[in-house]
């Protein structure tokens, strides 16, 4: 394998994988470890792994590389810690965990590493498509992972429905629905409000991917627009701020808004 450009890379040479393992293992040693460590299980270690990989996305999109390689390091503990796990328990182990995933690779990349043809989404969505029914899991929506953030799996249940047809045939369909979601909030009881709201959040996802936006996306980017403008708002009103009334806060909004938009 040819070495990056930049000169050799020592990321992934074998004495630096060996030597987290090794690390892993001895703070997992029953007797001479890690309590906390020791402790932990599946369940306990996969919402760290949640957060380790939004943390990886958030340092790309604030463009902090140094942290990247950091949070990528943490993302990577992760793997062997779960690999640690299950080598313990007998299920499997690192090595395995990296042939299996080599082995998709070049399994769904056939135009790379074959003779086959390939290279774009719907061959690749076929191959996952017979992978699943290998596994016994043919259904269309199987295997949308229940831990994806709501509105991601939302998006990838409806972009599945619709490779069967089950689909709007234009942007107005969905756009209508989100309309008839909100009059279901406005005359439901207290009782039906939480199921209504996620109709409607659904709905929005469903129209928002007509319109080419990814929904999660849209959602973090209008998050960290609040939370910039909250701190702008504070900022200009120091200690009275929280004193303010809500014209005066309202106030300070607009003004946060302007200047961005300056």
């Amino acid at each position: 394998m040819n070495a990056p450009l930049g000169g050799p890379s020592t990321i992934a040479s074998p004495s630096n994988i060996e030597r987290l393992v090794t690390i892993k293992e001895r703070l997992r040693d029953p007797d001479h470890g890690c309590d906390w460590d020791v402790a932990q299980n599946f369940a306990t270690i996969a919402p760290y792994t949640i957060e380790e990989a939004y943390e990886v996305a958030d340092a790309i999109a604030r463009g902090d590389m140094a942290d990247l390689k950091d949070e990528l390091g943490d993302l990577l503990l992760q793997v062997i810690f779960h690999s640690r796990m299950a080598e313990e328990a007998g299920l499997f182990a690192l090595p395995d965990v990296v042939a299996a995933i080599s082995d998709k690779m070049e399994r769904r990349h056939p135009h790379v590493f074959g003779d086959g043809e390939g290279g774009h989404e719907q061959h690749w969505e076929r191959l996952k498509a017979v992978e699943r029914e290998a596994r016994g899991t043919a259904g269309a929506l199987d295997g949308v992972a229940i831990g994806l953030p709501a509105l991601l799996r939302a998006e990838k249940l409806q972009k599945r429905a619709a490779r069967t047809g089950f689909d709007w045939p234009d942007v107005s369909g969905p756009r209508a629905k989100v309309d008839e979601e909100i009059a279901e909030i406005e005359a439901a009881s207290p009782e039906e409000c939480e199921e209504e709201i996620g109709d409607l959040l659904f709905a929005v996802v469903n129209w928002a991917r007509h319109l080419g936006v990814d929904a999660e996306a849209a959602l973090r980017g209008a998050n960290a627009k609040f939370e910039r403008r909250f701190k702008a708002m504070e900022a200009e009103a120091g200690d009275a701020f929280v004193e303010l009334d809500l014209d005066g806060k309202e106030a300070l909004w607009l003004s946060a808004k302007k200047a961005e938009l300056r």
